[in-house]
C-alpha cells in the first residue's frame, strides 16, 4: 500500500481479506515509520481499552470487585499478552465486539431509565436522544467489525442473539432503529471498498471473500479435530478456565441473585454459543478462540469471588466453633456438674454417679442436620484449589532445578526459570491457607488468597518477557540481519525476490528496505544482483552466485559476473 500508493486494491488479484487492518497498520507506518513497535502499536492500544471496557461491562453486569478481578486477569492472560504485541486483526475484533456490548448495555440502562423513573420523564427527549446514541454505536461496531475481521466478525454476532432475542421483552433494543442504523453504517466502508474492488477486478472480490469462508468451514487444519478447543482453551487460558467453571457453575445455579439472571444470557449465553461455533467450524486454530478470553476472565473472576466468600466463611466458622466449644464447655460445668442430684428425678435421660447429674435431654430444635455431601465439597473448595496448586507448584520446582543441573542448552533453561518462578509462587497459596485456617493468623484475608492466584501469573509473564518468548518469535531472524554485512547490503543495495512467500517471506520484505525485481529465477537477473532465493532453489541452480547467508531456508545471495 505505501509502495504503490493504492490502498483500494495493492493486490495484483482479488484478496481473500477486508483490508480493513491493513489500513491501520498503514496509518502507523506512515505516522512513525515502518518497524516493529509501529506494527504492534494498534494492538496494544486496543488491548489496553479491550481491558477497560471488560471492567465496565463487568460493572454493569455484576459489581465493581468482580470487575476488577475480571480486568486483572484478562491483562495477565497469556495468550491475550501474546497477541496484543502482534500484528493480527484478532485484537481490534475482541475490541469492537467489547465496545459493541458495552454500548448496548448502556442503552438498556437508558431504557430501564426512561421506564421506571417518572423524575426522568420531565427530561424524557435527552434519554432518548442518549439511547438511540448507545444503540447506533452499538450497531456501528459490529458492522464495522466487517472491515477489520471478514467475515469472522458475524461468530460473535450470532454468539449474542440469545441474549437480544430472548431478553428483547426487556430491554427492547432490537426495537430500536438506531441499531440497525448504526450496523448499515458501520458496513458503509467495507460496501465502497467492495465497490471500488469490483470496478476494478469484477467480481472477484466478493468471490474472494465468500469462498474463503467456505474453506475455513470444510478444511481441517494440522488435524485439529472438532474436541480442539476442549484443550486448546484450558491450556492456553490456564489456570483461569478452571476458576471460570466454578463462576459458570455458581452462575447458572445461583438464581436467588437476580442483577446476574438477567444478563446470564449474556455472560454465560454468549461464550457457549460461541464455543460451539467455533467447534463446529473445521478451520480451528488457537488464536480464533481469543473473542472467549474476556468472558472466560468475567467467569474466571465470578468464580474467584465465590470461593473467597467460602474463603471468609470457613475462617469464620472456625472461630465460632472454637469461641462455642469453650462456652459450652464452661456452661457444662457450671449447670450440670455443679448441681446437686435429686433423689426424686425423675428424667428418663438422666444418668446418676453419687452425687452429680448429667442431664443429656436435647430438645429436636435444637439439632443442626449435618451438612450434604456437595455443601461441605463446596466448603472445602478453597483447600483444594489451595493444595492443589501447591503440589503443581512442587512439581515445578523440582522440574526447573533438574532442567538447569542437567540440561546447558540455553534456550531450554529459559523455560527452567519460568518453572522456578511459577512453581515458588504457586506455594504461596497453601501457605496462606494453612497460616489462616491452622494457626489462626488472622491478618491473612481473602484478598491476600486472590492475590496469591494473580501473583504467580505476573511474575511469570515477568519472566517471560525477560527471556523474550514474548515479542521475540524469530530470535534467527533477528540476529542474521542484524549482521553488520547483511545491514551493509540492506541499506545500500536494492534486493530482488526470486519466488519468495510464507511468513518467512513476510519477514524478509519488511526488513527489505529496497526492494527490486520479483523473477522467478537467477536467470532473469543482472550479474553483481542481490537477491533473495529458497535455498534449495539457490542450490540447484546452474547459475553463478555467492552466497552471502541463509536463515529459516532463506539464502541472500549475490549473482556473480561471467
Amino acid at each position: 500500500m505505501l509502495d504503490s500508493g493504492d490502498w483500494i486494491h495493492p493486490w495484483g488479484s482479488p484478496h481473500h481479506k477486508t483490508p480493513g487492518f491493513y489500513w491501520m497498520i498503514a496509518t502507523t507506518y506512515k505516522l512513525f515509520d515502518i518497524n516493529q513497535n509501529s506494527v504492534r502499536l494498534p494492538n496494544l492500544i486496543l488491548g489496553f481499552f479491550s481491558v477497560f471496557l471488560l471492567y465496565e461491562i463487568a460493572k454493569i453486569i455484576l459489581n465493581q470487585r468482580i470487575a476488577w478481578l475480571a480486568a486483572a486477569i484478562l491483562s495477565i492472560n497469556f495468550l491475550w499478552l501474546q497477541y496484543c504485541r502482534l500484528g493480527t486483526p484478532d485484537v481490534p475484533m475482541v475490541f469492537l465486539v467489547l465496545l459493541g456490548i458495552f454500548s448496548l448495555l448502556k442503552a438498556e440502562l437508558k431504557t430501564e431509565i426512561n421506564l421506571r423513573d417518572r423524575k426522568y420523564y420531565n427530561n424524557l427527549l435527552s434519554h432518548l436522544l442518549s439511547n438511540s446514541f448507545w444503540c447506533f454505536l452499538g450497531g456501528f461496531c459490529f458492522g464495522l467489525g466487517l472491515l477489520i475481521r471478514s467475515m469472522m466478525i458475524f461468530l460473535p454476532i450470532v454468539a449474542l442473539l440469545p441474549y437480544l432475542i430472548l431478553e428483547n421483552r426487556r430491554h427492547r433494543l432490537l426495537n430500536n432503529p438506531s441499531l440497525y442504523l448504526g450496523f448499515l453504517i458501520g458496513l458503509l466502508p467495507t460496501l465502497i471498498w467492495l465497490w471500488l474492488s469490483f470496478s476494478y477486478y469484477g467480481n472477484g472480490s466478493v468471490n474472494q471473500l465468500v469462498n474463503f469462508v467456505f474453506r475455513l468451514g470444510s478444511n481441517e487444519r494440522g488435524g485439529n479435530g472438532i474436541l480442539f478447543y476442549l484443550w486448546n482453551v484450558p491450556i492456553t487460558s490456564f489456570p483461569w478456565t478452571l476458576f471460570a467453571l466454578v463462576g459458570l457453575f455458581n452462575s447458572l445455579f445461583d438464581l436467588a441473585n437476580s442483577s446476574q439472571s438477567k444478563y446470564k444470557l449474556l455472560f454465560i449465553g454468549s461464550p457457549v454459543t460461541l464455543f460451539i461455533e467455533l467447534s463446529l467450524f473445521s478451520t480451528r486454530l488457537p488464536h480464533y478462540s481469543l473473542c472467549l478470553f474476556p468472558f472466560i476472565s468475567l467467569l474466571a473472576a465470578v468464580g474467584l469471588d465465590n470461593l473467597s466468600q467460602v474463603y471468609t466463611q470457613n475462617s469464620t466458622n472456625l472461630k465460632y466453633k472454637k469461641n462455642r466449644n469453650q462456652v459450652n464447655h464452661q456452661s457444662f460445668h457450671h449447670q450440670y456438674i455443679n448441681q446437686p442430684v435429686t433423689s426424686k428425678s425423675k428424667n428418663t435421660g438422666n444418668i446418676k454417679n453419687n452425687e452429680f447429674e448429667l442431664n443429656l435431654q436435647i430438645s429436636p430444635d435444637k439439632i443442626t442436620p449435618p451438612d450434604s455431601l456437595l455443601d461441605s465439597q463446596i466448603r472445602k473448595a478453597p483447600q483444594y484449589f489451595s493444595y492443589g496448586f501447591g503440589c503443581l507448584g512442587i512439581l515445578l520446582v523440582i522440574a526447573g532445578i533438574a532442567t538447569l543441573i542437567i540440561i546447558s542448552n540455553n534456550e531450554i533453561r529459559k523455560y527452567a526459570t519460568l518453572s522456578l518462578v511459577l512453581g515458588t509462587t504457586w506455594l504461596i497459596s497453601p501457605a496462606i491457607w494453612i497460616a489462616r485456617n491452622h494457626f489462626q493468623i488472622k491478618f491473612l484475608t481473602a484478598n491476600y488468597w486472590l492475590a496469591s492466584f494473580l501473583v504467580p501469573s505476573w511474575l511469570g509473564l515477568a519472566v517471560v518477557c525477560g527471556n523474550g518468548l514474548i515479542g521475540d518469535y524469530n530470535p534467527d531472524f533477528r540476529e542474521f540481519i542484524q549482521k553488520p554485512a547483511i545491514i551493509k547490503i540492506i541499506n545500500s543495495s536494492s534486493i530482488n525476490f526470486v519466488e519468495v512467500g510464507g511468513k518467512t517471506g513476510v519477514l524478509i520484505d519488511f526488513y527489505t528496505k529496497k526492494i527490486g525485481k520479483e523473477v522467478n529465477s537467477l536467470q532473469e537477473l543482472a550479474p553483481k544482483s542481490y537477491a533473495w532465493i529458497k535455498k534449495k532453489q539457490a542450490d540447484s541452480s546452474s547459475i553463478p552466485h555467492r552466497v552471502i547467508g541463509t536463515v529459516q531456508n532463506y539464502s541472500l545471495v549475490q549473482v556473480s559476473e561471467l
